[in-house]
């Protein structure tokens, strides 16, 4: 048998297993909050892989989606107070709406043309949020409390709120999973890979393109829910140009189109980020340096590399 339960192979599920195993160990020995916040970006690069790794569609404008969960999340919490999981869904929600408008209009152009719309809508909502009073605008929304799941669960320690990352991450990873193992799933990579075959095999490409377009930003959109929840405050910091650009590299430094990729990606930028903070403003520069000779030695990203080498999909 290659496959077993869900469609994982063998190597998948081993890799899983390790990465299950690292999720209970690491907080023995590391920060939860470090921790988490790798969580929330990996979620979020997972959901960017799915629209570019297996619909082909580049967008340069999903810290949106990403941003706009935060303020969603942070917003019911603080002032509506809502439970943990509605949220995280109120988030996601949001972002996926987001994503239906902005997606219909994005999804008509191709190549570099959808990017750029991409990016110049992302610059809209920047602009949107710096103006309107529930965004806080330069401020943000702050003193986020961390509220209670199903109202009766409390999030107050550290622990507890991990716990529960870790429970919405894994949900949206085997979503994807079974997103990119689907027929719809197997649609988009006939898409990806010749857009004009699908057209003639009578598959109607615009709509298997906005569809997957509006779920990786649901998912995008509940990935900034938890990291609002988890650090109390949404800021203008998640909805930037400089947002979507980090995600780009943290999926091409994993590897695109991998299952793992996005998540060893989150976990190599979010550490650099970290170990090089003494550094001040030659951050920038040095990560700049480690991320072109990282791509230059893994062209396929580090996961993708590990994947041919070992001749197995990771």
């Amino acid at each position: 048998m290659n496959t077993t339960i869900w469609g994982f192979s063998r190597p998948q599920v081993v890799a899983l297993l390790v990465m299950i195993a690292l999720f209970v160990v690491a907080p023995m020995v590391v920060y939860p909050v470090f921790l988490m916040k790798v969580l929330c970006f990996a979620l979020f690069a997972c959901a960017f892989n799915l629209l570019i790794g297996y619909a082909g569609l580049l967008s340069f404008g999903h810290s949106a989606y990403f941003g706009m969960g935060c303020y969603l999340a942070a917003y019911g919490a603080k002032h509506w107070g809502l439970s943990a999981e509605l949220c995280v869904l109120l988030g996601g929600s949001v972002a996926a709406v987001m994503g239906l408008v902005f997606g219909a209009i994005a999804i008509r152009r191709q190549g570099i043309y959808f990017s750029m719309i991409t990016l110049a809508l992302a610059q809209f909502t920047y602009f949107i949020c710096t103006q309107m009073s529930f965004t806080g605008g330069e401020d943000g929304i702050q003193q986020v409390p961390r509220p209670a799941v199903l109202g009766l669960l409390p999030l107050d320690n550290d622990m507890a709120i991990y716990w529960m990352v870790v429970g919405v991450f894994l949900l949206g990873f085997f979503g994807i999973f079974r997103i990119i193992h689907s027929p719809f799933g197997q649609v988009l990579k006939a898409i990806r890979e010749n857009e004009q075959r699908a057209i003639s095999l009578g598959y109607r490409v615009e709509q298997y393109k906005l569809m997957a377009f509006v779920l990786s930003t649901f998912i995008a959109g509940a990935a900034g829910g938890m990291k609002s929840l988890v650090f109390g405050i949404a800021t203008l910091s998640d909805v930037t140009w400089q947002a979507s650009g980090t995600i780009v590299l943290t999926t091409l430094l994993g590897g695109l189109g991998t299952i793992f990729g996005p998540v060893v990606g989150a976990v190599i930028v979010n550490t650099l980020e970290f170990y090089l903070a003494p550094f001040g403003s030659w951050v920038t520069i040095t990560q700049g340096v480690i991320f072109v000779a990282c791509v230059m030695v893994f062209r396929r990203g580090v996961i993708g590399e590990l994947g041919a080498k070992l001749k197995v999909a990771l």
